[in-house]
């Protein structure tokens, strides 16, 4: 019988990191693609038994070599560090690679409710290259994040928490889908170890809806200090980020629709982090 093996994508980030680590610690073999295997979250993943291989999203000749025996594919794609548009492009040379190698399934992670026309650029840039997923070879399963948890420890973020407020772009009071990369990384996994069950889904992802008040007071009892929470004006994002800035918006004016309750019933096997779980169990740098 053909060994299983599961290529990862963007392996040395947060969700790449995360789906790898699920499917090692579910002893599924896992060969890890980055730009740099000898990064130190490479050299982590390669002490824990993945396959460490360099790949190169602008090199397609690359990307089908690294891809070749996989039967399944965790896929990701950022605009961050570059724009939209090479995020599109690169999304689709990875997928179109991904047929080309003959693998069996692809897992896209994409951003909560992108297919539904929400005018936000990295939102925008998703829904074309899941568009282009649905017309190839291999079956596959679409994961749509809602609000990642980890942007609460970005330095942006922490900057402001050094000084002791959480500053959030809308209302304090305001509701949001939040998820931690674990728990994408733990869908992930069971969506490539069970392709039968995942196939020609798209899933929103969320572990907990949460408001910005919730998060200053998790982090607050985390670090084991009082944290204020403030909410910094739409104008401050748009000066560092239009895409941002619209996706805030968008947050504050139409909002983000998960099925939070749903997924627990339907995933009982992926440990949710909540707000105060994940606040509780990272190292603060304050």
């Amino acid at each position: 019988m053909t060994q299983e093996l599961y290529a990862v994508t963007g392996a040395t980030g947060a969700q790449g990191g995360a789906a790898a680590r699920a499917l090692l610690r579910a002893d599924l073999p896992v060969r890890a693609l980055t730009r740099d295997p000898n990064a130190p979250a490479a050299v982590e993943l390669r002490a824990l038994g993945a396959e460490v291989v360099r790949a190169d999203f602008d090199d397609p000749a690359t990307l089908r070599a690294e891809l070749a025996g996989a039967s399944g594919l965790f896929a990701m794609s950022t605009p961050f560090g570059t724009d939209c548009a090479v995020e599109t492009r690169q999304g689709i040379a990875l997928l179109d690679a991904a047929a080309a190698a003959g693998v069996g399934h692809v897992v896209l992670t994409s951003a909560a409710n992108a297919d539904r026309g929400t005018g936000i650029p990295h939102f925008e840039s998703k829904w074309l290259i899941e568009q282009h997923l649905h017309t190839l070879g291999p079956s596959w399963t679409v994961l749509g994040p809602g609000v990642f948890l980890e942007n609460c420890a970005g330095e942006w973020t922490l900057q402001s928490l050094r000084r002791g407020v959480f500053g959030y772009p809308l209302p304090v009071d305001h509701p949001l889908p939040v998820i931690a990369a674990a728990d994408i990384g733990a869908v992930a996994a069971l969506a490539l170890a069970r392709p039968e069950r995942f196939a020609g889904r798209r899933i929103d992802l969320a572990g907990q809806w949460s408001t910005p008040a919730r998060q200053a007071a998790a982090i607050g009892a985390a670090v084991g200090r009082p944290v204020a929470v403030e909410e910094v004006p739409i104008s401050v994002v748009e000066g560092y980020s239009a895409d941002l800035a619209a996706m805030f918006r968008h947050f504050r004016e139409v909002g983000l629709q998960v099925d939070v309750e749903g997924l627990h019933r339907e995933f009982p096997e992926v440990r949710w982090h909540t707000m105060e779980r994940w606040a509780a169990e990272r190292s603060w740098d304050l």
